[in-house]
């Protein structure tokens, strides 16, 4: 059945990107806003806006039964989670349709398997799709969890298996830091996720982040390609972009192959993203978890591809057999994104509510930026540090890394500070312009090249 007003269950960026793609398909949107949220971006976009808690999270944008009431109330017949908060929670998934409406996402069993870690990776091994050495799952003993990461060989990586954000992860050295390390990622997964299970993973060096972009309608799936994702810091995304330099067409086709047949092998029904290691020195590519909802990344497969994947998504929740068939998607070009997060990055990356005082945003051929922001609009305190979203695209990476740098130099908000240097100096870096990173490069590299960034303006606005 055809979805006729959306609510949005998410705040931010990614609430205004939803609308949007819901006004292009005909949908009336209802915004859900904490108190603290009342004038933001989205809401005053939205066609109806509805209060549903006090700032703090779990007393809204947490709260399913608010969430819920204040669908029922406007006449929602579907809710999108966007991604973060109960994005990727199987139960709320399964009582938005117990309400007897369209949840925009996988089945709430899709989420609950892949959502599993250990569970994802046996899916995974039965798919055919590489993993990399580590357990066939939850290890509770501490003891045999100690005896296998030295059969595996250290340096391992102790992973929460519920969960995601980067939290609930150590990586061990010896048998004592395991001995160490383990019963610290156990704890802190347990608070954090409701689940203090683990499983231990080898560590590749110098591994780039791949993931490939999926779309299903619960039958059939097809790929929107690759992106890299490595330059990171303490696990967390900064810097994307897609296709990868790094892969021969060959490493590229098995690479995405695989991840269609593994979203077939659960059915899957909407957006999701399956991510893998991809190890530099020998080729080789392991699958380490599936993100079931929307990424924070999606714009540069969007650029690329020229698909809304938010508008599929959508469709494919109120019914709609997949419209795009594998022959038919091709990538063109170059698309880099950036985040722009209200934190210094001269003063440890600290978050730095503010108020926008002045924005002036880039244009032009082949630019886009994601964001939430107005002139005046006071950043709220109680939520993530990012306010949008710079993509560009261009020809080849190179043209695309020229455009960056235009659009970076066109864009400007002042009353906080941003990571906007960060990306000015990251751009100056020959490994970066050469595509000669890892998931590891760059912390050390920012300790080496703090005054870099402070001299792009990272100390103040």
């Amino acid at each position: 059945m055809p979805i006729k007003r959306l609510l949005i269950a998410n705040r931010g960026e990614i609430a205004v990107r939803i609308i949007r793609a819901a006004r292009e398909l005909g949908i009336e949107t209802v915004q859900v806003h904490s108190a603290a949220d009342a004038d933001s971006r989205a809401v005053q976009l939205a066609d109806r806006a509805i209060d549903i808690g006090p700032p703090q999270a779990a007393k809204s944008y947490l709260n399913v039964d608010a969430i819920l009431e204040a669908a029922r109330s406007a006449g929602a017949d579907a809710i999108h989670p966007g991604y973060g908060f109960l994005a990727e929670n199987a139960d709320f998934a399964d009582a938005v349709v117990a309400a007897g409406m369209a949840f925009v996402g996988p089945s709430g069993d899709t989420i609950r398997l892949m959502g599993d870690k250990a569970a994802a990776r046996r899916q995974a091994q039965q798919a055919g799709v590489p993993t990399v050495p580590g357990s066939d799952g939850v290890i509770e003993d501490m003891d045999a969890a100690k005896a296998l990461a030295v059969d595996l060989g250290f340096p391992v990586m102790i992973k929460a298996a519920a969960g995601g954000g980067g939290r609930g992860i150590r990586i061990a050295h010896s048998a004592d830091e395991f001995a160490t390390l383990a019963p610290q990622a156990s704890s802190e997964a347990l608070a954090a996720f409701g689940d203090g299970g683990i499983y231990v993973e080898k560590v590749i060096e110098r591994a780039r982040h791949i993931e490939v972009q999926v779309l299903g309608d619960g039958t059939d799936v097809v790929h929107c390609y690759e992106r890299e994702c490595s330059l990171q810091r303490r696990r967390q995304k900064v810097w994307e972009e897609a296709p990868s330099v790094a892969l021969k067409p060959e490493v590229r086709e098995g690479l995405c192959t695989s991840a269609v047949a593994l979203a077939k092998s659960v059915g899957y029904s909407g957006a999701g993203t399956i991510e893998y290691l991809y190890d530099d020195a020998t080729g080789d590519y392991y699958f380490i978890e599936m993100n079931t909802r929307i990424q924070v990344e999606h714009p540069v497969t969007e650029m690329i591809c020229g698909v809304d994947l938010v508008a599929e998504m959508i469709r494919i929740a109120g019914g709609e057999k997949l419209r795009l068939a594998q022959a038919g998607l091709r990538a063109s070009g170059h698309a880099i994104e950036v985040r722009l997060n209200a934190e210094d990055p001269a003063n440890n990356f600290m978050p730095f509510p503010g108020q926008i005082a002045e924005l002036t945003l880039p244009d032009g051929p082949g630019v886009r930026f994601d964001h939430m922001l107005y002139r005046g609009y006071q950043i709220p305190p109680f939520y993530d540090s990012l306010l949008g979203k710079l993509i560009v695209w261009g020809e080849d990476r190179e043209h695309a890394m020229a455009r960056l740098g235009r659009a970076l130099g066109e864009l400007s908000v002042t009353g906080l500070p941003t990571t906007a240097p960060l990306f000015q100096a990251l751009l100056a870096s020959d490994d970066v312009r050469a595509s000669a990173v890892h998931t590891r490069w760059l912390e050390p590299w920012l300790e080496e090249n703090q005054h870099m960034i402070m001299d792009r303006g990272g100390a103040a606005a």
